[in-house]
Order: structure tokens, then sequence, then C-alpha cells
């Protein structure tokens, strides 16, 4: 974890980041503005789209206006409404989204009356005749009696100072909780300077009276309404919870508070009775639950109702609401679910909601879940990306991604619960953006450093593997046990001095060409070309625990490759190429070493100049590839022959060389009693048995008369009987030449 633990420390303080703005100590308003757009889509998303026939609306429209004249229309008017809704179509309650905060002056009461004292005050019967008529003309009180004993709901408004007309227009109705009740309870219901109420004697004669403030977001949507609104220091109910506590028959509401945090509790929900719970929020403000566009509910025009022309059916035992969708009276809002939307409905969709009990809210645990759930994936993909491919790293971000809104749904469709998601996915994406820009930016700049590094000494593959570690790798010189391979063509001075210039330049490419291959096949390192010279070695900079083996079997091809490039050159007239090839295994330095003017990434220690070495003597025993001791033992599936035991120039130590011949499983079987008859010619070689070792001899050069190892050691035997070597005699050769 050391290679991706800053890109994890990152990827975790942005999680912090996030849990902060969950938890209210650090202010994100991007954030809070991608909330309400997926709470929007989500409403949309799940919402029925179905029309509600419980609740009517009576509308005010255009029809409505040509019809009666504009608004405000005289009270009588709205007494007679009152009278078809209730005795000819049986509505069930009545309620008024609209204020009636004016006298009305329609009747011209006030106009007689001025005549009566002044210019018509000397005409007899005159102001009799007033009086009898005054009664039937005075609407708002008519008005007032026509609501007396029905279940009527009057609406009002709550303002700031100087916001909207006067300050205080009339009186308030009574508080549904006063002053103090919510003392030492955590909420802070929206609070109002001013406000416009209905004219006294209407309000009194009515059921119950609600305010029908909206409560727009920053981006003037309404999706809540204020439950409870604060003046004076005493709470005001809306106009749907004053609907819903007439329609239930209950005089007062109760308020849910949730579990104590510290030293206060939590105003949760307003108990209304008949198991009727509206969930509010920390302002006393409730979502609204749009059932779909404008016209979720069935809509009856107000100039049908007071001509006799509606549909009872519609209308029976129906709760019925007045509003204005008439453009010009100002009670269009902008919603989740249309930008044009009546602001009378949205009151039916809040009445309707809380009768089925689907209220979208936000309990106090969902702060808790909400970080815990961004916390739990934040932490995860934090610690597992880093360590991820691309594509794997894009499925774990996208089942994480849908898990996160597989939960919010449910809890949103099984239990109307909303759990703020814009945080989480948010992180998620940035967490995923974090890692793919790291493995982008730095990763693919460290794989850059890496192929241009090593590009020119492993093969690609090899290249591949050290791109996706790459420090794990180092041209630092250091020791480690590898395996060298050097290899010549032999002659290579008296064929390139009767070649020209052009054709030995083609010669030597296609051969190193063909060499190099064999050499990267086997995942070997490229050291350096030396003319007709190469040098190679196993185990750097990938570690390789088969670097022997890895290097016998790629000295077994180059010459097999060799023999292939022979009739092409013969073909074009080239030369016939030999080449000899020295393996030797052991601990040598590794790394990039050279001037300040030019370093190489190379091999150097006495292990590697024996490999040198092994190579020469090819030429001299006439084999194609001799490798040390601890070569040979590193590759048991492999058969060779011993060739000799020998004794550099300086050194006391004799060591045996041995022949490669093939993969163990691929010896034929007749070269196989070759090399057994051969191990027996050499051990009596060694015991200095002379004239039996001759023999044998002689019968292995008659099976091979070109060899020029059977004839090297039938001159040395001639030598050694000659001149004994002595009782101490290890059956070594001593060589002069390095």
């Amino acid at each position: 974890m050391r290679k991706y633990a800053l890109r994890a420390a990152v990827a975790l303080l942005v999680v912090l980041v996030f849990c902060g703005h969950v938890t209210r100590h650090l202010e994100l308003p991007f954030v809070q503005r991608i909330e309400s757009m997926l709470y929007d889509a989500r409403l949309r998303l799940t919402m029925p789209g179905t029309i509600d026939d419980r609740i009517v609306i009576v509308d005010i429209d255009e029809k409505s206006l040509a019809s009666e004249g504009r608004w405000p229309w005289p009270r009588d008017r709205i007494g007679l409404l009152l009278d078809r809704l209730f005795d000819d179509y049986a509505a069930q309650l009545v309620g008024f989204d609209v204020v009636f905060a004016e006298p009305d002056r329609s009747s011209g009461l006030k106009q007689l009356e001025r005549l009566a004292r002044n210019e018509l005050a000397h005409v007899d019967g005159f102001r009799s005749a007033l009086e009898a008529l005054a009664p039937g003309l005075q609407y708002d009180r008519i008005l007032a009696q026509k609501m007396a004993g029905r279940p009527v709901v009057l609406g009002y408004y709550f303002t700031h100072e100087g916001a909207r007309g006067p300050a205080h227009a009339n009186a308030l109705p009574p508080p549904v909780l006063p002053p103090g009740a919510l003392e030492g309870v955590r909420t802070q219901p929206t609070v109002w300077t001013g406000y416009g109420a209905n004219l006294p004697e209407l309000q009194e004669a009515a059921a119950a009276v609600g305010h029908f403030n909206p409560w727009p977001d920053e981006d003037g949507i309404t999706r809540r309404v204020p439950m409870l609104a604060e003046f004076a220091g005493a709470y005001y109910e809306s106009l749907a919870l004053a609907v819903l506590r007439v329609l239930m028959h209950v005089r007062s509401i109760a308020p849910g508070l949730g579990e104590a945090v510290g030293r206060a509790r939590s105003l949760e929900w307003l108990d209304v009775g008949g198991d009727i719970r509206i969930p509010v929020d920390g302002q006393a403000t409730a979502l609204v639950p749009y059932r779909g566009p404008a016209g979720s509910f069935p809509y009856v025009s107000a100039a049908d109702v007071l001509s006799g022309k509606a549909d009872r059916a519609v209308l029976a035992d129906r709760v019925v609401l007045v509003g204005a969708t008439a453009p010009g009276l100002n009670d269009l809002r902008a919603t989740p679910v249309g930008p044009v939307y009546p602001g009378v409905e949205v009151h039916a969709n809040l009445i309707a909601g809380a009768l089925d009990g689907r209220i979208p809210h936000m309990p106090g645990y969902v702060v808790g879940l909400e970080l815990l759930v961004l916390a739990a994936s934040g932490v995860l993909l934090a610690l597992v990306l880093p360590l991820l491919a691309p594509l794997p790293s894009t499925l774990l971000t996208l089942g994480v991604f849908a898990g996160a809104g597989a939960l919010n749904l449910v809890l949103w469709q099984r239990a109307s619960v909303v759990l703020p998601l814009a945080a989480t996915l948010l992180m998620i994406g940035a967490l995923f953006a974090l890692n793919m820009s790291y493995g982008f930016f730095v990763e693919a700049r460290a794989r850059r450093q890496i192929t241009r590094r090593f590009g020119q000494y492993v093969p690609p593959p090899v290249v591949e593997v050290m791109s996706r570690h790459p420090e794990r790798f180092s041209m630092q010189g250091e020791s480690r046990e590898l395996t060298v391979l050097f290899s010549d063509v032999r002659g290579f001075t008296t064929v390139s001095e009767g070649l020209d210039p052009k054709v030995l330049a083609q010669v030597m490419n296609e051969f190193l060409t063909a060499l190099t291959r064999v050499i990267h096949t086997h995942r070997g390192t490229i050291d350096k070309y030396m003319g007709d010279c190469i040098m190679a070695f196993w185990g750097a900079p990938v570690a390789d625990t088969g670097h022997a083996r890895n290097a016998v079997l790629a000295g077994l091809d180059l010459l097999s490759a060799m023999q292939a490039l022979q009739p092409r050159f013969a073909a074009r007239g080239w030369p016939v190429l030999d080449v000899g090839v020295g393996i030797n295994t052991g601990r040598m330095t590794v790394g990039n070493m050279g001037s300040e003017i030019r370093v190489a990434y190379t091999v150097m220690g006495d292990s590697v100049n024996f490999a040198s070495r092994l190579e020469a003597l090819t030429r001299h025993y006439g084999v194609g590839m001799l490798v040390g001791a601890s070569t040979r033992a590193a590759c048991a599936a492999i058969a060779f022959r011993e060739v000799d035991r020998v004794r550099a120039r300086g050194k006391r130590e004799a060591v045996a060389v041995f022949e490669p011949l093939a993969p163990a499983h691929a010896l034929d079987a007749a070269l196989a009693a070759e090399v057994e008859h051969w191990h027996a010619a050499l051990g009596l070689y060694r015991q200095q048995r002379w004239s039996e070792a001759r023999a044998a001899l002689s019968d292995l050069q008659r099976l091979r008369p070109q060899s020029i190892l059977y004839a090297e050691f039938l001159r040395r035997v001639e030598v050694l009987r000659a001149q004994p070597p002595g009782a101490d005699w290890d059956g070594a050769w001593t060589f002069d030449s390095k």
C-alpha cells in the first residue's frame, strides 16, 4: 500500500470534505443545488401520475373572469358559490386559497348612506327605505352568515414589513400553538413580521383559517410549504393543515418530538389526529408530495358552479379548494413538476399526501445514515480503487453508485424517507475522477519513464509488466544472482574483410535482429551489441526465478535460429555464420554504470567474465554452447553433457563446464546413448586409464568423425600418457588465455 498511500490520503481527504458538508461543518452550495435537482428527478420518476378525485379545485379561471367580471367578485357571488357547493353539490369541505382582506363595496351601500346624509337627506322616505334595504346590501355580513356553521376554511398570508401592502391588515386568527409551545425544541419555523388577514367577521365565521405562504428554495422552486409560521412568538397553521384539522374534526394539533440530541428534542411531525401525521423539517416545513404535473386533481370552473352547470358527481362529498389559475391573478408557482403550476394545487397535493401518509420526510436519523453511507462507500473506494485497473475500477464505481441510488429509492418508495444523495454521488464521482486522472497523469508518466529507460534493453511484454508497478524497479546498482549470455560469431574478422561494407551492415542487421528476437522471446534483457557479439542477461530488471532455464533455452534457440538463417544467407551469396554461446549463473552487479557523459544498464563481475570465457571455449571444444556448473544445477529439465573441468589462468579452483543438448523430454535416444558413452569415456580419462579411455574415445570418434571434442580428448590422452600428471591430478585442464 505504500505505493498508493498518497493517492489514498488525498481520496480520504475528499471523503472528509463531503462528510463535513453532511454534518454542516462545511458548506458546499453546489452540492445543495445538485441535491435539489436530484430530488426533483426522483420525485418525477416515482410520482403516481394519476388523478386524485378526493379533492376538487373550483377554479377562478379565465372563463370565470369573463362571466363574472374581474377579481375580486362581489361577496354575494362568493356567498352564492358557497350555497351552490354545499346545498346543490354536497361538498364535504370548502377551503379558500384567497384572502378577503378588504370590505366589499360592490353593493353601493356606502354611497347610498352618503346620499342619505347629504344630497337626499331632505327626501321623505329615503332613509327608511335604505334601512329596509341595508341588510340585503351588507355582502360581507351575508357571506359571514353563509359561512357560519359550515366547514369553511379561509386563507391569508404572512409577509415581511413593507414587502407586500400594509404590514398588518385586519387581525390574525388564534394561533394553533401559543407562544412558548416549542420552547426547548430544536426547530426554527419561518418568522414573519407582517400579514394580510381576512375581515374579522369573515374570520370569526370560518371553521378555521390557515396561511397559504409557499417557501421557495434558493432556485425559486416550491418544494415545501411551512406547516407552522411564527409571528410574535406564536405559531400559525398553514391552509393545508387547517383543512386537515377541520376534516378530522380536531380543535388542535400536537407537535411530535424526535429523540433528544443534547438537551433538546427536535420537532419531526405534527399530529393532526386520526392517524394523520405530517412530517416536518427543522423549519417546520413539509415537502410537497406532488402527484404529477398540473391537473392531478379534478378542476371545475367557478363559472359552472355559479351557473349550476357543474357535474354533481364530481363535487359531492369532496374536499373543495377554491383558487385561481387565471394568469393575471398571480397564483402560479415554479415547481419540480412544472414551471407554471397553480398555487392552489400545491395545497391539494399536501392534503392528499397527508391523507395517504406519503409526505416525503427527513427524520433525525437521516443525517447519520447519509454519513454512514457516504463514509463507507468513500473509504471503500479510497482504499480499493488505487489497487485496480481501469475496467475493474469503473465496474466497482458503478456498483457503489448503483447501490447508493438503489438504497435511496427503496427508502423513498417504501417509507417516503428522503435520504440526501448528491454528496454521496458527487464524492463517488470525485474519487473515480481522482484515481483515473492520477492513473493517466502520474502513472502514465511513470510508465513512459520506464519505457524510455528500459525499452532499449527488454522486450515489450517485460516493459508492460514493469509499467504496472514502476516503483518496484530502479536503475541503481545492486547485487543479484543473475544469468548472463554471450554470443559471438566465430571467425568474424575473416568474414568481414571479404564483404562490401553495405553488405556487411545488412548481414549484421539481419543476424542481430534474429538473435535479439530470440532473446526477447525468452524475456531476456539486451545488455549491449559489441560488433558481432551480443551480451544479454536474465533476472533483471524484472525478477525471474527461472532465469537460468530461460537463458539456456534462449541459447538453444539462438543456435537453431542461426541454422535457419544459413539457407537464406546462402541464397543471397552471403557467408555462412557460425556462433558460439557462453552462459553462466552467479552473483553480479547490475544497474546503470558508466561515466557522467554516458551510462548503460549492464552487469559486471567475475560471473560475467566467466560467461565470456565459456563462449570463447566453444571454439576449442567445437560445441555450440557451454554453461557453468551453477547454470547446469538450476536447469533440471534440460539434458546436458559434461564437457570438461577447466581452470582459468590465475584461478586455483577448477570448474566443470557443460553443453546443453535439448529439453530432457525431447532428447533423441541415439544422442542420449552417445552422451552416456561420452561420460563413461570422460570417467576413464579422469581415472588416468589411458588405454581404456583411448579406446572409448576412438569409438566415439568413429561415430562422429568431425567432432572436435573427441579429437581434443584423444590428443590429450596421448600427451598425458607420455607425461603422466601425477596421482593428485583433478582432471582439470588449464587454459593460458583469458
